[in-house]
């Protein structure tokens, strides 16, 4: 067993909550705006994030719930992209007041890493606008230095479960998927990461605890931290973990089997 030579990390969900609290109510904030009375609940919301991307998400939402009838009529959906970036402006406003936090382990995580020498990587279906209004607001402008690839929608079209935006980065990183661990909150991200060939662990949220994700290497409830320790919660893995181990740190990363 050895270390991996770089992490590569979804974003939404994985290292904040940002579903529910940040890019729901930037949704709600950009229809309102536009005048539309749709509006997104906690629940409702849930039901489409099965849907990657959030253009693709608006446009199965008004097909399936608005007029209901598997179609958009053509001046709405032209009107999409332009919704989707007022979205984007209103959840990098919500990012600038400080109200989403990393998950716990996150930045102790990253942290470590870097110390160890483990390179980092981000790989998503958001766009790199958001990417850079979540790490800035959490962790400070110099952290955009601290991931040597930002794989996102803006380089990627190709939404999870394809696997496409985890090749990009393995290919930008020059790295086999046997050198890497990927981060994923969700089923489609896990299916696009080990359609990669990536080992991956799995932190699930309050969205996707109910998911399938018995292919990921390891299933827990977050990173942990030395005072709040992880619950494994599944994987291929799971039977296996040292008990000593209560948190993903460099320990773990470096007991994970290369073939799991």
């Amino acid at each position: 067993m050895t270390l991996p030579k770089a992490l590569i990390f979804d974003v939404d969900g994985t290292l904040a909550d940002t579903e529910r609290d940040g890019h729901r109510i930037a949704f709600n904030r950009a229809f309102a705006a536009a005048g539309h009375d749709w509006d997104w609940d906690e629940a409702l919301y849930g039901r489409w994030l099965s849907v990657t991307g959030g253009k693709e998400r608006m446009h199965h939402y008004l097909s399936a719930y608005v007029y209901r009838d598997g179609t958009v009529p053509p001046d709405v959906a032209a009107g999409i992209p332009a919704l989707h970036a007022a979205k984007n402006r209103y959840y990098a406003e919500l990012m600038q007041g400080g109200g989403i936090a990393l998950r716990p382990g996150v930045e102790r995580l990253l942290r470590e890493a870097r110390a160890a020498g483990i390179r980092l990587a981000i790989a998503t279906t958001t766009t790199g606008e958001n990417i850079a209004a979540l790490l800035i607001s959490t962790l400070g402008p110099e952290s955009m230095a601290w991931f040597e690839v930002m794989a996102s929608a803006d380089e990627v079209p190709d939404k999870k479960p394809s696997p496409a935006v985890y090749l990009y980065a393995m290919e930008r990183l020059g790295l086999e998927p046997a050198d890497c661990v990927a981060f994923e909150d969700s089923e489609n991200g896990l299916i696009a990461a080990r359609r990669a060939g990536l080992r991956t662990i799995v932190t699930v949220n309050d969205y996707t605890r109910e998911g399938e994700f018995s292919d990921a290497t390891l299933v827990v409830d977050h990173l942990g931290e030395p005072d709040l320790p992880f619950a494994v919660l599944g994987g291929r893995v799971a039977t296996r973990v040292p008990g000593s181990m209560r948190r993903v740190d460099v320990s773990l990363l470096e007991w994970l089997p290369a073939d799991d």
